[in-house]
């Protein structure tokens, strides 16, 4: 089922969805089921899966340092499969154009549709860790606009380079991003709102922001989007502050502010533990006033372990 059509169907209700990290190659999907098991008792309609770009290691050969790419979480689309056969569950790949011709992702989508995954999120995606800034894969999108009018292009029956006809055509929805506090990269909010709007009118059918701290952040958003036109469902984004080093990463990779409060609580912290509490205790009242405000969804950005998230959806569902 569509992720829209859960909104709809809950009728004014605030769903419970979260995101989950594909592990290191190499590791067992236990332990990420092992982090799913609990969560399910909260009943999400759906749960997304991100998507690794490339990387660059070397390899010792023969005494030289060769660089080689490579992707050290790969599988989104199986882990998709998984935890929907698992699970009975909704899943939503995200699909990048950082890395991935329009040919590989024509292939990801047919993937996808044969597997009966009705959800995809749509993303340009980061930089490489070695590039300044983005550099669109040869042959790849340079924008998630671009990446979001294929799918919607594949939707209406038109694949890149043939007139193949299809006998069942594609029907995805199609998630985005959306910045409360303005993409990194964006000179102002307003022109990253325009950026926002024309994802939308190529087809996206529903948004996801970017963690924030300040609800109130998240309200002027939404309320500017809907003047610029945007209509489709805006859904919070939550992210636990988990560990002290947070206080410097999060603004420092993500460009947000937070609230001094949080800091202060934060700084007060004798060690991990007590800021992982605190994390709790702020994600709790964060989510509160957004039920309470009537948000389709409260989205939480598990990644790792769900414990926290475990808490906090135990408060609110």
């Amino acid at each position: 089922m569509k992720v829209t059509d859960h909104i709809s169907n809950a009728q004014g209700k605030t769903l419970f969805s979260f995101e989950i990290v594909p592990p290191v190659k190499g590791k067992n999907i236990q332990e990420l089921y092992n982090n799913i098991d609990p969560l399910m008792e909260f009943n999400p309609p759906f749960i997304d899966v991100t998507t690794s770009r490339e990387e660059y290691v070397y390899v010792n050969k023969e005494g030289l340092l060769d660089k080689k790419i490579t992707r050290m979480r790969p599988g989104t689309v199986g882990i998709c499969a998984s935890i929907k056969h698992k699970y009975n569950v909704d899943t939503v790949p995200h699909v990048l154009c950082g890395g991935f011709t329009k040919e590989e992702t024509e292939y990801v989508l047919v993937d996808c549709q044969y597997l009966g995954i009705d959800n995809v999120m749509a993303l340009r995606g980061d930089a490489m860790r070695e590039e300044q800034y983005f550099t669109p894969a040869k042959g790849g999108h340079t924008y998630a606009t671009q990446l979001v009018s294929q799918i919607q292009n594949l939707n209406s029956g038109q694949y890149l380079h043939d007139d193949t006809p299809m006998e069942n055509n594609a029907d995805f929805c199609i998630g985005v991003a959306g910045y409360p506090e303005k993409h990194l990269e964006a000179p102002s909010l307003q022109s990253d709102l325009k950026r926002l709007k024309e994802k939308v009118d190529a087809g996206a059918d529903y948004v996801v922001t970017q963690m924030f701290f300040d609800n109130q952040k998240y309200f002027e958003f939404v309320e500017a989007a809907k003047k610029m036109g945007i209509n489709v469902p805006i859904i919070p984004g939550i992210k636990p502050m988990a560990v002290k080093r947070h206080l410097q990463l999060l603004p420092q990779v993500f460009k947000i502010d937070l609230p001094q409060d949080l800091i202060d609580a934060v700084d007060n912290c004798e060690n991990n533990k007590a800021v992982r509490q605190v994390g709790i205790e702020w994600a709790i009242q964060q989510s509160k006033e957004l039920k309470k405000a009537g948000v389709p969804v409260l989205h939480y950005y598990s990644m790792g372990k769900s414990d926290n998230v475990y808490s906090i959806a135990k408060e609110l569902f």
